[in-house]
């Protein structure tokens, strides 16, 4: 049931993974929220690897129990440089039990996710759901007010614009962006091999970008793979022995046999940046708030922490009498993701910024560095937190 007559005290305009999760932490917060987002059969086969945080903010809205089940452990994280270059870094492994955990995270096919996340949001009774998309975005003194593509309205004092690299509501708030096209394309699909994972995951360092094999369920992994973007598009016009094929050979044959399943999809690489995460009544999440990489799993890690840091400010902000869409709150915000994302985004660009480099002498730099890494147990361990959580955040 829809409801265009209230006020709402929050509208989230985009239904991904980080936009349901922002609307069900944000009503869970005490706040009248609106959710602007069409419902559509998800019959996409790609997953997430979730990490630490991510967990524990799906456990407090009452999504993780609902999907675990279709979620394999992350217990082990290995690096490997496959680059074939002169000076090679040593391969590198984290365990989460060095540093006390049971895992890293989990992987999960998204479509689990997202009906998990869809059930949970159907029950919650300030929680309201316009089945609709967001055609205009109008910023007025005290509120915003959205018109949808059927001709329904409705305002908001905070609106959560979690709709994506084109954002309209980035759009209506006159927030600019930086982008950077990478001469990358990532490709991604799924595949059943004969020996199990024991849940290792494994990123194989080329000098085209990262191939990444992360357990599923079963003797079954999800594959990213980068490549330059003529080669991806050979690859994913392969047919499936020849793909296996060649995912094995990728591999080294280290999960033994493989066999695709069907579903391919290709993504050209970019990196994205806002120059502000929330102004005018509008606070930007996920891809609308950045846009990485597929390296260390980030993506929609940081979405995830984006909805969890405006849920909790616009939360406080209610609870004490005060306006969650006024500047004050929309500057925490900024302040609070500003770091989070800008390191994150950084490390991630480094990191892909060295694969692709042949300059000579950058590859016994990149080599020791990795060495250093595997090989002094406190930086290692150092490396496994601050890739599960920020310092700050702890």
């Amino acid at each position: 049931m829809t409801d265009a007559s209230t006020l709402h005290d929050a509208a989230v305009v985009g239904g991904g993974p980080a936009g349901l999760a922002a609307a069900i932490a944000l009503a869970q917060a005490g706040a009248r929220t609106a959710l602007v987002a069409r419902r559509v059969p998800y019959a996409d086969n790609r997953t997430t690897a979730l990490l630490g945080a991510s967990i524990d903010l799906l456990e407090s809205l009452d999504v993780w129990s609902r999907c675990r089940d279709k979620a394999a452990a992350l217990e082990v994280m290995r690096l490997v440089d496959d680059t074939g270059r002169l000076f090679r870094a040593p391969e590198v492994r984290f365990s989460c039990h060095e540093i006390g955990l049971d895992a890293f995270g989990y992987n999960i096919d998204n479509r689990s996710l997202m009906l998990a996340l869809e059930a949970r949001a159907a029950e919650l009774p300030n929680l309201v759901r316009f089945d609709d998309e967001a055609e205009s975005v109008v910023i007025e003194a005290d509120d915003v007010a959205l018109r949808t593509a059927s001709g329904q309205f409705l305002s908001a004092r905070l609106v959560v614009g979690a709709d994506g690299r084109h954002s309209l509501c980035r759009e209506a708030a006159g927030i600019e962006v930086t982008r950077r096209e990478l001469s990358q394309t990532a490709l991604t699909f799924n595949v059943g091999h004969s020996r199990p994972h024991r849940n290792v995951s494994t990123e194989f360092h080329t000098p085209h970008g990262p191939c990444v094999f992360v357990p599923l369920p079963g003797d079954r992994s999800s594959i990213v793979w980068v490549s330059a973007p003529a080669e991806a598009e050979r690859l994913r016009g392969l047919s499936d022995e020849e793909l296996s094929a060649a995912i094995e050979k990728q591999s080294h044959s280290i999960l033994g046999r493989m066999n695709v399943e069907p579903g391919r999809n290709l993504f050209p690489l970019a990196i994205e940046r806002p120059k502000s995460f929330g102004r005018d009544r509008i606070a930007l999440v996920g891809e609308a708030a950045h846009v990485v990489p597929p390296i260390g799993a980030q993506g929609l890690n940081l979405g995830l922490r984006d909805a969890a840091d405006i849920a909790r400010l616009a939360g406080d902000a209610i609870a004490a009498g005060r306006d969650p869409g006024a500047d004050d709150v929309l500057k925490r915000y900024d302040r609070a993701r500003r770091p989070d994302i800008l390191s994150r985004t950084f490390a991630i660009d480094i990191a892909n910024r060295s694969l692709l480099n042949d300059f000579l002498p950058l590859q016994p730099v990149r080599a020791v560095g990795m060495h250093l890494l595997g090989a002094i147990g406190p930086l290692r361990r150092f490396a496994m937190r601050e890739g599960l959580t920020p310092t700050w955040r702890r």
